[in-house]
């Protein structure tokens, strides 16, 4: 189907993959189908439990704990109809693109090879190496560093093989913010700009509001 020729690009969510110390890209896992809906949660993060001292009632110690959950769907039917211009896909469905996502959730089988050789000499690993950061893009003002709390994958379709073909990929993300990175954590870098933009878009709205209330007593 032809597009209007004056209809906008359409954005695509995307992921992507930066190194944590130097923010350089590794890679991006761009969402075939942007989903329908996207939910996003947001707890407060208070001095003090409910019913504490009154004088903690309106402190905020933290940015809120921001969690995002989105349904994506990944099908590899448009590109098995033209096997020569897409070989992977008709040699391994669409593995590539769940084990993208998985890999979030893996630390580097490198890494557990090298602990393990560590234990074996009698050496006690202090910290985990970093993993990547991840970054969930979902337009110019939503650029966050996010952390994959849930992930659940429904396969719907398969090859004559057994790979999959379609699938429903179930995300959820914590935007990770200044309470969870070093102040000084590119991450956080990023949360801050994130921050700044929700202040600024709502003191838009907020100077419209007034204009609103303002304008029929003149």
């Amino acid at each position: 189907m032809s597009k209007f020729p004056g209809s906008p690009k359409t954005l695509k969510g995307t992921i992507a993959i930066l190194n944590a110390v130097t923010l350089l890209p590794k890679g991006l896992i761009i969402l075939q189908y942007n989903p329908e809906t996207l939910r996003r949660t947001l707890q407060v993060r208070g001095a003090g439990a409910e019913g504490s001292d009154r004088l903690e009632a309106l402190r905020l110690v933290a940015p809120p704990q921001e969690t995002i959950q989105l349904e994506a769907e990944i099908d590899a039917t448009d590109q098995l109809e033209f096997p020569t211009k897409n070989p992977d896909t008709l040699l391994l469905g669409i593995y590539p693109q769940l084990a993208a996502l998985e890999n979030l959730i893996y630390p580097k089988s490198s890494n557990i090879k090298k602990n393990n050789q560590l234990a074996l000499k009698g050496v006690l690993e202090i910290l985990p190496i970093e993993s990547d950061l991840s970054v969930f893009i979902w337009s110019l003002n939503r650029v966050m560093p996010v952390r994959l709390s849930e992930f659940s994958i429904t396969e719907e379709a398969f090859d004559p093989r057994l790979n999959p073909i379609r699938a429903k990929v179930s995300l959820g993300m914590q935007v990770l913010s200044t309470n969870d990175l070093r102040y000084n954590h590119k991450g956080s870098k990023l949360f801050q700009v994130y921050h700044k933009q929700k202040e600024i878009l709502g003191k838009l709205n907020m100077a419209a509001s007034v204009i609103k209330t303002v304008t029929p007593l003149l």
